[in-house]
């Protein structure tokens, strides 16, 4: 054997090298004169000890030196290296995805809009009421389109259309957030990709269609000029009144062909687009404010583009449109009735206009044909049977509307939208932009029970409560401007209860009472009791008691079926089914509005005051129904609208009578119409009122009210109980809206004394206290009335005189005892029915 050291063979193997540089291992002990050197001494020399840290090229046996590993949260961060992997391939994938895409999304065939469906609309018994299949559509080529319409829809739907590409990914995605974050669903579709939805696709939105959509609208910007899509656009968007296309729509709103439409007219038609039936402003007047700020953005935005020049813009005057025409498949009701459930389908987005649009539904209403029919004739029999267009002027301006609900689930049975819907396009029965006047009095009142109101010196208001009468009377406790409004025919009544101040619409008494309650607890009470938060001029001031307010029949119909139902709201409803293409259902919202709106004392108590207007108050023509009613008149400003709002425990029906000019569409006073000086609401709505109300219950049994009162409601009070003829009843006109300021100042409540009066007040001299309206053959007769006027005995005295044949004498003599023996005047009226012999009102300013 060699003396030499013998190298391991078996058994060993080098370390895995170490992270980190090491200091080299210390020298054995002893001097050193230099560097060992000989065998054994050199690295990997034979005998040497192998070095697990040498380098691979010291030691090519030796595994290459490794990175350190990560350690920590170093280990979720992504690496440069996997971080453009990432990207690459994100994006080969969505190139691979467009290219598959791009090649399997062919342009089909025109949709199914050109052969569009019908849609069938049905009595709530099965049978048809309506089908609204025709589609107006005339295409026109782009050079017959004028240049202003042209440019008026690019300003208002893709002002880059000329210069930009097919789609716009920065758009549609901003819409997809601000729809799935709860801002409204909006639409980041080009003009090009609106196109394809409306010829080439559908309007459901769904992913699938918007992808369809995407990739057919790069393939045919490809294809097709922006000439030729700007064309097809213009000829399938929708316009409202069944207008496709805007060749239709031109003729549809202004009666001219698309080639002359001028600036004004192309902005406004450009803002339907938007909205097409919400912005008609002739079907919608109340929307007015919102189509100006739309029409205006349009002509903004033209101006920006240099498509219309800043002096030519201020040049232009908005255009109103004409009156609409219905098509004749939708004459009579049926185009009203289609109208009103179409509007209910869309604003409580059940369907979507463009959806409903295309047709294919069968939809099964709440409408009941008899009630239906029961209303037609009521209003022809008592109103447009007599009117004479020929000799009477007044007699074109008369429009009807009337809506009857069942006040124990909202279902509306019955609506009167006017004469004819192909010779009036508009629904009287839901436009608002007549004032309700008086019959927004029983709001007031239900307000004062539900929120145990008091007067200024403290009385909890009650149907007995005293007020003073007194015609312009200053309210009390309003901090605003005086406010002192007129009453009707500028009578004063002293002190009355609420009960007579409500049987006569007395404004002075219902504006301080108003006050008492608080103008923002009326208002909140009417909205839960059914009128629109948004109702134009319900506003929390005064004025708010004399009706100023513009809701629609069926908004009050609404309202004052929750005063029948004992105070509980349930929205109204007018469709009961529908299906699509005869099968499929579509859902319907539950009921979501099921509620108490104001306590079942604070409706039965103003309950059983609406029956005290029928027994003796304005309203009394309403007893011809029949059937124990309770209802409320009243008179819009200017007498452009009389009312009747009423209901039994069966039925709350709400009629009114409204001038309108047949050409211009301006509100006109129904003076003179019918041959009547004034048209009131206890006169012919009430009249229609129980002709419709006896007719639709006929031959159901007869119920009584069923009312819970508040505490002191039940015992009848007058002041003028100890010398009035117990049997008197108001007057034969109801109170008008006040159209003065609408904010007030000091005034109040009179306080309660022993005899019902405020110390040193006496009755206005001369006052008739009622009369019994009654009408045989269309006409009237004057009742038989006691009027007394003055004091109480022990105010001297009064005495009063009954004649027959509707006239009155009241006189009074005496005064206090402590009075220097003042004699009253003797006053005379006569008496009257309620459709003869009135005056005019005095204009309100």
């Amino acid at each position: 054997m060699s003396d030499e050291p013998q190298q391991r063979s078996q058994g060993w193997a080098p370390r895995e090298p170490e992270a980190g540089p090491r200091p080299n291992p210390a020298p054995a002990a002893g001097p050193q004169t230099g560097p060992r050197s000989g065998p054994g001494t050199g690295p990997g020399g034979p005998g040497a000890k192998q070095n697990p840290k040498q380098s691979p090229q010291q030691n090519p046996k030796q595994k290459r030196k490794q990175r350190p590993k990560r350690t920590g949260l170093r280990r979720l961060v992504p690496t440069w290296r996997m971080l453009l992997g990432t990207v690459l391939g994100t994006a080969l994938l969505l190139a691979g995805l467009f290219a598959l895409g791009y090649f399997l999304v062919r342009i089909p065939s025109a949709n199914a809009a050109a052969v569009k469906q019908s849609n069938v609309f049905l009595y709530a018994d099965g049978s048809q009421l309506a089908r609204d299949g025709d589609v107006n559509r005339e295409n026109v080529a782009l050079e017959h389109i004028s240049k202003d319409a042209q440019h008026a829809t690019l300003a208002a739907e893709d002002r880059d259309f000329y210069s930009e590409s097919a789609v716009d990914p920065k758009a549609m995605l901003r819409a997809g957030w601000n729809t799935a974050t709860g801002k409204g669903r909006q639409s980041g579709s080009t003009i090009t990709q609106q196109y394809v939805k409306n010829y080439y696709l559908g309007q459901e939105q769904t992913v699938t269609r918007k992808v369809k959509e995407f990739f057919i609208s790069i393939k045919l910007d490809r294809e097709k000029s922006k000439d030729d899509i700007l064309e097809g656009y213009l000829n399938t968007s929708y316009y409202g009144r069944n207008a496709y296309g805007i060749q239709a729509a031109a003729q549809a709103y202004y009666g001219v062909n698309a080639r002359d439409l001028t600036v004004g007219q192309g902005a406004y038609l450009a803002a339907l687009l938007n909205a097409p039936s919400e912005y008609d402003v002739i079907a919608h007047p109340e929307n007015r404010a919102g189509v100006l700020a739309r029409w205006n953005y349009v002509l903004d935005g033209m101006v920006e583009q240099k498509w219309l020049t800043r002096a030519a813009r201020d040049r232009v005057t908005f255009p109103t449109p004409r009156q609409a025409r219905g098509s004749a498949g939708l004459s009579g009701q049926r185009g009203y009735l289609v109208q009103a459930v179409t509007a209910y389908l869309t604003s409580n987005r059940i369907l979507d206009e463009d959806t409903l649009g295309r047709g294919g539904y069968r939809i099964t209403t709440t409408l009941q044909k008899s009630k239906q029919d029961a209303f037609v004739k009521a209003v022809n029999d008592q109103v447009m049977d007599r009117l004479d267009k020929k000799n009477r002027k007044a007699d074109t301006y008369v429009r009807a509307g009337g809506v009857a609900i069942d006040p124990t689930d909202g279902k509306v049975l019955a609506m009167y939208g006017g004469i004819d819907y192909t010779k009036q396009y508009v629904n009287n029965a839901t436009r608002r932009d007549y004032q309700v006047g008086s019959t927004f009095k029983p709001f007031v009142f239900a307000s004062a029970v539900q929120n145990g109101s008091q007067t200024q010196d403290g009385r909890t208001i009650t149907p007995n409560t005293v007020y003073d009468g007194t015609d312009q009377r200053p309210v009390r406790g309003w901090n605003g401007t005086t406010y002192a409004p007129e009453n009707e025919d500028g009578e004063s009544y002293g002190d009355i209860s609420v009960r007579t101040a409500t049987d006569r619409s007395v404004n002075s008494v219902y504006a301080q009472m108003a006050v008492d309650v608080g103008p923002a607890r009326v208002e909140k009470t009417a909205v839960a009791l059914g009128l629109p938060a948004d109702t134009p001029d319900l506003t929390a001031s005064p004025s708010i008691a004399l009706g100023p307010a513009t809701a629609s029949v069926l908004d009050m119909a609404e309202a004052y079926a929750t005063l029948a139902n004992h105070g509980r709201h349930g929205t109204y409803t007018l469709v009961r089914k529908i299906t699509k293409d005869g099968s499929e259902d579509v859902p319907l919202p539950a009921p979501d509005d099921d509620r108490q709106a104001v306590s079942r004392e604070a409706a039965d108590t103003t309950t059983t005051m609406l029956q005290s207007v029928v027994d003796g108050g304005t309203g009394q023509a309403a007893q011809n129904a029949g059937r124990p009613a309770a209802g409320k008149t009243g008179t819009a400003e200017e007498d452009t609208a009389a009312w009747f709002a009423g209901y039994t425990p069966d039925l709350a029906t709400v009629v009114a009578v409204m001038g309108q000019d047949p050409d211009t569409g301006a509100h006109k006073s129904l003076y003179g119409a019918l041959g009547q000086s004034r048209i009131n609401g206890g006169g012919y709505p009430a009249q229609i009122w129980a002709q419709f109300t006896g007719d639709a219950l006929e031959g159901t049994e007869v119920s009584d009210f069923d009312l819970q009162l508040q505490p002191g409601a039940e015992e009848m009070y007058d002041p003028g109980d100890e010398t009035d003829d117990p049997d008197a009843t108001g007057e034969p006109d109801d109170d008008g809206t006040d159209g003065g300021e609408e904010v007030g100042g000091a005034g109040g409540s009179a306080p309660a004394t022993p005899n019902g009066r405020t110390p040193g007040q006496s009755h206005t001299p001369g006052r008739t206290d009622g009369h019994t309206p009654g009408h045989t053959d269309g006409g009237t007769s004057g009742g038989t009335t006691a009027g007394t006027t003055g004091g109480t005995p022990t105010d001297g005295g009064a005495t009063g005189t009954t004649t027959t044949g509707g006239t009155t004498a009241g006189t009074t003599t005496g005064g206090d005892p402590t009075d220097t023996g003042t004699t009253g005047t003797t006053g005379t009226t006569a008496g009257q029915g309620p459709l003869s012999g009135l005056t005019p009102r005095r204009e309100k300013r």
